[in-house]
């Protein structure tokens, strides 16, 4: 008989477990992201969470949010959250030094299909605290990198001071084998010598002039989702081609509690990843 005492199954998406946070990055002024590990043993091996998906972050006494989850599967012994401090609970956890504790319970919602990705070409675009999701898919690929092809990431932010993830963008991403990043920012900077404006359909046929066996991704702010939406169809993707993540005010996790609908569709249950084909399909809401 095996003993399976240290490999306790997560039994309940709805039941939160105790977690300690082991490091924290600040991102920008107002954006950290902190590494975390379960402090039951077994909990984090069978968490199961897949590239795009969420967990529900909490703090005693002050409340929980759908965070989604920043690292990829392929990284071992942790989880890894970017929250932008937006409100009262985001505060709270702005607040955590390493050693302090919180309540995770999950994961959520679907994921980014990676398996269907697999041989072909990635274009990622993010803006702002828009590359968080997508990083879990980003590492995912670039951990299992022979199985993709050529990887494009393209990323905008306001500032130099509000670019998340330099260490990636800058250190670690370029290093990998045909992987190519290409930054923006939305104004003049002093202490940034490189591209200065928007994600235009201009600079992506630059960078991407066949969409040929190539999948593009895209996650930022609502404004610069349906831009990129419509960039991408008009590069020659079809609908179905292009996916995308939304960030909606998802609360319970579960498709019971109404608060992030759109029509009939739930982001927690049915998202937060769709295709463009999806979201055409869906009210004027988002």
């Amino acid at each position: 008989m095996s003993c399976n005492c240290n490999t306790r199954e997560v039994a309940s998406p709805l039941l939160p477990y105790i977690a300690t946070v082991n490091k924290i990055i600040e991102e920008t002024p107002t954006i950290k992201t902190f590494q975390v590990t379960f402090d039951e043993p077994g909990i984090l091996e069978n968490f199961g969470n897949k590239p795009g998906q969420c967990a529900m972050l909490s703090i005693l006494g002050v409340g929980e949010g759908m965070i989604s989850i920043t690292s990829s599967p392929t990284r071992k012994g942790m989880l890894e959250f970017t929250i932008a401090k937006v409100g009262r609970l985001t505060s709270v956890i702005h607040e955590l030094e390493v050693g302090d504790k919180m309540a995770i319970r999950g994961p959520y919602g679907n994921h980014f299909p990676f398996e269907e990705m697999k041989g072909k070409n990635c274009l990622f675009v993010a803006g702002g605290v828009g590359l968080a999701p997508l990083r879990s898919l980003i590492d995912y690929v670039l951990d299992n990198r022979d199985d993709y092809g050529r990887v494009d990431i393209v990323y905008g932010a306001r500032c130099y001071d509000m670019l998340c993830f330099k260490y990636d963008l800058f250190d670690r991403w370029p290093k990998i084998k045909d992987t190519h990043v290409h930054v923006t920012l939305d104004r003049e900077d002093p202490k940034w010598d490189g591209r200065v404006g928007f994600i235009t359909l201009d600079w992506l046929q630059e960078i991407c002039p066949s969409v040929e066996n190539t999948v593009p991704v895209t996650c930022g702010p609502p404004i610069m989702i349906k831009l990129q939406l419509e960039n991408f169809k008009k590069m020659g993707f079809k609908p179905e081609e292009i996916i995308t993540t939304l960030e909606m005010n998802m609360r319970c996790g579960v498709g019971k509690c109404g608060r992030c609908n759109i029509g009939e569709k739930y982001i927690c249950v049915d998202g937060p990843v769709f295709n463009a084909a999806q979201i055409q399909k869906l009210p004027p809401e988002y």
